[in-house]
Formats: C-alpha cells, sequence, structure tokens
C-alpha cells in the first residue's frame, strides 16, 4: 500500500453502564471527541462507516441505524454506510474508511462504533449472541464445541452467553494440545484487571489477584467471571485521511496506519492453528506493513475471555504457539514486561460494546503512540497491533481484523 493514511482524531466514551444515553447520545459524545481532537467539524468529513451489531435486535433500529444517529449530530449530505460484523464491527468500520481513503473516494472519513445493550432485560441482551453462530444448523454448533471441548457434565452454572460456552470448548482444546492451566488464565485476567485501574473509560476498575480470579463464580470450565467480558455500553470513534485531508485539517501527522486486513476462516482442522485465520490474516497484515511480531511494542487483542488473549498472541506471532499462558504468568504480557498485551484492561475490565471494542483498541493504541497514555503509557511505544474478531463458524471466530499502527 503506497498511499499513506493517518489516524487524525479519536474519541471514546467511557465504557460501562450509560442509562438515559441513548444510541445517538454516545455517537454524538465519541464522534464529537474525535472531530475535536483534530480540530475539524462534521463538514469535513467526506464519508462515514457506522457499526452496531446489537441495536437492530434490542430496539429495532435496522437498515438506516447510521443516518439516524449521525444526522442527529450534524453529519449530513455524505455517504454513510452501516456495518455490522460480529464483535469485529467497530474494526470492519476502520478498515472500510481506510480503504475509502486509499482508493481516493475521500479525504477524510470516519469511523464510528456504538453500543447500547443494557436494555433492561438481561435475557433479551443475552439472546442476541444467539445469532453470531450459524441458527439455520444448531445441531453443528454442539457438535463442534464437543468436538473441540470434549462433554463436561457440570450443574447450571448461572446466567451467560453462548459464547462463554464456545470460548471454554476452545480452551480446554488448547489445555489438553499444549498444558495451558486455568492458572494462566487467571493470569491474564488479574493482569488486565490490573491494567484498568489505571484506565479512566474503563468499565471495571478493581484489581484482583489470580486467587480472587480462580475463586470466583465459574462458568463454564475452565472460565469464571472475572475472566469474561462484562455487557457494556458505549461508543469510539477514529477520524483518518490521507495527505490531502491532513493538510486541510492542519493536524500533525502523528500515527499512521501500515495495514488493516481482514479475513474470514477457511474449512479445515481446528486443531491446525498454523490454518487458523488470525495467522492467516496476521501474516497479510505484517507483509503489508514492512514489520513483524518481533517489532511490536504493544498490542490489544480480543481477549472476549482470558483464553482469547492467550490464544492471540500466539497466532500473532508475539509469543511461541503453547506460551501465551507461560508468557502471562511470568509478567511478560503486562506494562512493563517484554510486550505488554491490553494496557487498556481489554475487553474483560475495559468492556465490550460489541460494535464500538474494535474501535476502542484503536483509541487505545493511537493513545500509546502518541505518548498520551498516561500510567498505562508503553515506554516508547513505536509499533501497535491490534486484533479484533468476531462470531463462531465451523471451529473458529467467522471474521478477524489486524490493524497495524506505527508512530510517526
Amino acid at each position: 500500500m503506497t498511499t499513506p493514511v493517518w489516524i487524525a482524531g479519536v474519541g471514546m466514551t467511557p465504557f460501562g453502564r450509560h442509562p438515559g444515553k441513548s444510541v445517538s447520545d454516545l455517537t454524538r459524545w465519541a464522534v464529537t471527541d474525535a472531530l475535536r481532537d483534530c480540530g475539524a467539524t462534521p463538514a469535513a468529513l467526506g464519508a462515514a462507516f457506522f457499526g452496531t451489531a446489537t441495536q437492530g435486535a434490542l430496539e429495532g433500529q435496522h437498515m438506516i441505524a447510521g443516518q439516524i444517529a449521525l444526522r442527529a449530530m450534524g453529519v449530513q449530505g455524505i455517504p454513510v454506510v452501516n456495518v455490522e460484523n460480529a464483535c469485529a464491527t467497530g474494526a470492519s468500520a476502520f478498515t472500510l474508511a481506510v480503504n475509502q481513503i486509499r482508493a481516493g473516494a475521500a479525504e477524510i472519513a470516519l469511523a464510528v462504533g456504538v453500543e447500547r445493550m443494557n436494555v433492561g432485560d438481561p435475557e433479551r441482551t443475552m439472546a442476541v449472541f444467539d445469532s453470531a453462530y450459524d441458527v439455520s444448523d444448531p445441531a453443528a454448533l454442539t457438535r463442534a464445541l464437543k468436538d473441540l471441548g470434549g462433554e463436561i457434565d457440570e450443574p447450571d452454572l448461572g446466567h451467560r452467553s453462548i459464547f462463554m460456552d464456545i470460548y471454554a470448548a476452545l480452551a480446554r482444546n488448547h489445555m489438553r494440545l499444549y498444558g495451558t492451566t486455568q492458572e494462566q488464565l487467571a493470569a491474564v485476567a488479574a493482569k488486565n484487571h490490573d491494567h484498568a485501574t489505571v484506565n479512566p473509560r474503563a468499565h471495571y476498575r478493581k484489581p484482583m489477584t489470580v486467587d480472587e480470579v480462580l475463586a470466583a463464580r465459574r462458568l463454564s470450565y475452565p472460565l469464571t467471571v472475572p475472566m469474561c467480558a462484562p455487557v457494556t455500553d458505549g461508543a469510539a470513534a477514529v477520524v483518518v485521511c490521507g495527505e490531502a485531508g491532513l493538510r486541510r485539517l492542519g493536524a500533525p501527522a502523528r500515527v499512521e496506519v501500515l495495514a488493516a486486513v481482514m479475513g474470514t476462516g477457511t474449512d479445515r482442522d481446528p486443531r491446525d492453528f498454523e490454518g487458523h485465520q488470525s495467522r492467516v490474516v496476521s501474516a497479510r497484515a505484517y507483509e503489508q506493513a514492512g514489520v513483524g511480531p518481533d517489532d511490536v511494542d504493544v498490542a490489544e487483542v480480543h481477549d472476549a475471555t482470558a483464553f482469547g488473549e492467550i490464544l492471540q498472541t500466539e497466532l500473532l506471532g508475539l509469543v511461541p504457539p503453547g506460551e501465551g499462558g507461560p508468557a502471562a504468568l511470568r509478567g511478560e504480557t503486562s506494562l512493563g514486561g517484554r510486550v505488554p498485551v491490553n494496557p487498556s484492561g481489554g475487553l474483560e475490565s475495559k468492556g465490550h460494546p460489541i460494535g464500538a471494542s474494535g474501535l476502542g483498541q484503536i483509541f487505545e493504541l493511537t493513545e500509546q503512540l502518541r505518548g498520551t497514555a498516561g500510567l498505562r503509557q508503553v515506554d516508547g511505544a513505536r509499533i501497535a497491533v491490534a486484533e479484533n474478531g468476531g462470531g463462531f463458524h465451523r471451529g473458529e471466530e467467522a471474521v478477524t481484523s489486524v490493524i497495524i499502527l506505527r508512530r510517526a
């Protein structure tokens, strides 16, 4: 890719519960902050990509959610594209905005993701997740989970989304193959809860020890509640532009987008991690960016559960296969470690408003590369990688995004 694309502005609401705030309210909050960050007005935007994964199911607002939310804050007269792509919705909106700039179709583009998931009906919220696998063949999901994680005989462990069972089966498969332990999962969760204590935008800001994580309420083995992302509201927005857009805004070129790559899975043995889509997509992203895993200074990965972080750090090449858990236990992925992962607190503690999560990662990494992350700052961060995935299909995520950024 020869056309430089820059992150000009970022904005993000606190992630958490926002009673009384609408999707339009949260959108306005994040987008206004992103525009203010780069000194722009809504009139400067040439295109917008609006991501939400649950508003249609939870509020009945289908088809034109972006046009409604953005028009309410004065974004009008430009192409607005609605994006729904499971938990990778925010990263998908970002990639589309980047490609709009690379194609020369706009000088300045907006990516925004938003979710209001706490609607006062937990059953309805949890039911949303039942649409993120092949609903035409639910027996296939049962077969896949049994094949991956074996049969487990557990009593009803309480309310949870189907994706906690999916991640638990994936974790048990990894434990069988590599000897990963529940203590290592707890080390990831404790690290991320600790990171979030210094993130003023995080959903949870309470530190937890490994022992406290292990002693918490069980979900599907080996997961406990603090190892899993909460149900979260929030929004995040990013303004991207080319060099002409930078000149129009008078903004400094501080963070460059080196790669924004997406992919879906292929038919393979789910135990073949070399063929996992995150491995394939990250290889393409590294090639496009002209860097490798050893160049990465800081990462945000999709830790809907602690196991997700273990798996993705391995697939991204940040640690060797089977070493994600031991590396976390040794402190290598903590702030001050060899390669800090999820300094924001990750989805487990920062929160997981599905459509906003990928853009929340970009917000965090932009702060890291600008050197403005405060007590979370990774010293000398120059290259950053974000991995955002979602859904489940035939033994792995249905979609994966890998984005690589560089400090200018």
